[in-house]
């Protein structure tokens, strides 16, 4: 009988019935399959739970992805065991305008690449327990053959001139990053090098904690946040309909950052948005970085520097305003992604910007959060990303897609971008995961392409191009 390590992940901010529903029909599946399952019965989601777990020996092992995670429990339990890890992540459920409720696709991206950073080697299983193709995979893997790290055909298209790219790097050149907090625990995406940056880009980052924000947002004088408040509700009328104390807090939230952004001259803000804001602070500040956006200023949360600097790029080659998102969603039979995030987005990007909903953040039930979806066009995906290959003495990677922004009504409470890709949108995913690219991409509204493939060339930086 094969002997199965299973280990569930999973945090408490999602559908936990759901989750473990889920867990319990993946673990009956693979005991009718015939194999020794070993690992918790129940949902890993604490440090606790990680430390409780001991997994023995075993032929293969499963990193279920009940729900979203961060990635420190696949590091700590799987960075040493015998690979490849088979990332296993569930479909989204739920009807159409409903909150994330799982948000597994996401989990098993970042995990892949905190595990690609301590030279672990992953596979993808996306889909439910009770889906013929699972069963299927499970059948093989269980037989030695796990599923191909199959990639769409790589692209090499047409560059623009030296000229132009050049133009664009100096265009970076001095421009700042304010960087707020750290980066949150098992986030690796969000770790950065702020001398890579220096020296590849031109670009600064200005490092404060998050305590120094928390004092900064206690001395916004209240006429100053009552007069932000009014002109968001003005900007957005829908606003009026959110709790207005965590509404207010939201836009004193928005001066303070405002006013550090012009005494620093920043040109992008990376913040720590959670967890500190809604637990300690009271509210979410997801509306505050998407007025700071419509009004120029580039934004990212999670305290994402790298996704901020991939955003100025994308800037500095003619795109407008941008977004950070995570993949959420696989429609393989409609050859489709589900891009989102939990509503930052610049009101500039809706479909509708005069009608652009500001709302309650989808798990946290605070205010306030954007809640609509993304405009329609071509778009492109782009990501710069720290590369832990030694032989690469940039210590910096590249990965470009492309695909076409549908209309569809938005899918998920926060902003969401329904994507037709021009690679198939499965092997996409799974390159994208097994090659432990991050959870965050820049959507970009504009093909900016041809001067990421010359800018690449310029600075001797690998690019991957789907």
């Amino acid at each position: 009988m094969n002997t199965v390590a299973l280990v569930a992940l999973a945090r408490p901010t999602f559908d936990l019935a759901c989750a473990q529903a889920n867990f319990d029909n993946a673990r009956h599946l693979l005991q009718e399959l015939g194999a020794e399952v070993v690992g918790p019965a129940k949902l890993v989601m604490t440090a606790e739970d990680v430390a409780a777990v001991k997994l023995p020996e075993a032929g293969l092992h499963i990193l279920f992805m009940a729900s979203f995670s961060d990635a420190s429990p696949a590091v700590e339990l799987l960075s040493n065991v015998p690979g490849p890890i088979l990332l296993w992540s569930m479909r989204e459920p739920g009807a159409v305008g409903e909150r994330l409720k799982l948000n597994s696709l996401c989990g098993a991206n970042l995990a892949a690449h905190a595990l690609m950073n301590v030279r672990q080697s992953v596979r993808h299983l996306h889909g439910n327990a009770d889906e013929a193709a699972v069963r299927s995979s499970l059948v093989a893997a269980l037989a030695g053959q796990l599923p191909d790290n199959h990639t769409p055909i790589l692209i090499n298209g047409e560059m623009a001139s030296e000229a132009d790219a050049q133009r664009a790097l100096n265009s970076l050149i001095g421009k700042k990053i304010g960087a707020i907090g750290e980066a949150p625990v098992g986030f690796t995406p969000c770790v950065y090098d702020g001398s890579k940056l220096q020296s590849i880009f031109g670009l600064d980052v200005q490092q404060i904690s998050i305590d120094s924000v928390f004092e900064r947002i206690a001395k916004v004088p209240a006429e100053r946040t009552a007069k932000a408040y009014a002109s968001a509700v003005t900007a957005q009328p829908s606003l009026a309909d959110v709790n207005v104390e965590e509404a207010t807090k939201v836009s004193s939230v928005e001066v303070a950052l405002d006013d550090w952004r012009a005494e620093e001259m920043l040109d992008a803000i990376a913040i720590r948005c959670w967890p500190e804001f809604p637990t300690d602070f009271g509210a979410c500040i997801c509306s505050s970085l998407s007025r700071l956006s419509d009004q120029g200023t580039v934004t990212a949360c999670e305290r994402d520097v790298l996704g901020a600097a991939t955003m100025l790029v994308c800037e500095a080659l003619g795109s407008t305003e941008n977004y950070l998102v995570d993949i959420v969603d696989l429609d393989a039979a409609a050859g489709l992604l589900r891009l989102w995030h939990c509503g930052s987005a610049a009101t500039k990007l809706a479909v509708d910007p005069m009608h652009a909903m500001q709302y309650i953040h989808c798990n946290r039930r605070l205010g306030v959060a954007g809640n609509f979806s993304l405009k329609t066009g071509p778009v492109t995906l782009f990501r710069i990303d720290r590369d832990v290959n030694p032989s690469n003495s940039t210590g910096l990677r590249m990965v470009v897609s492309r695909g076409e922004s549908i209309s569809a009504p938005n899918h998920f409470q926060g902003n969401t971008a329904t994507v037709l890709t021009e690679p198939n949108a499965a092997s996409l995913v799974n390159g994208i995961i097994t090659g432990g690219y991050p959870h965050h991409l820049v959507i970009s509204w504009i093909d900016v392409r041809p001067g990421i493939r010359r800018m690449a060339q310029m600075l001797g930086i690998p690019l991957t191009e789907w």
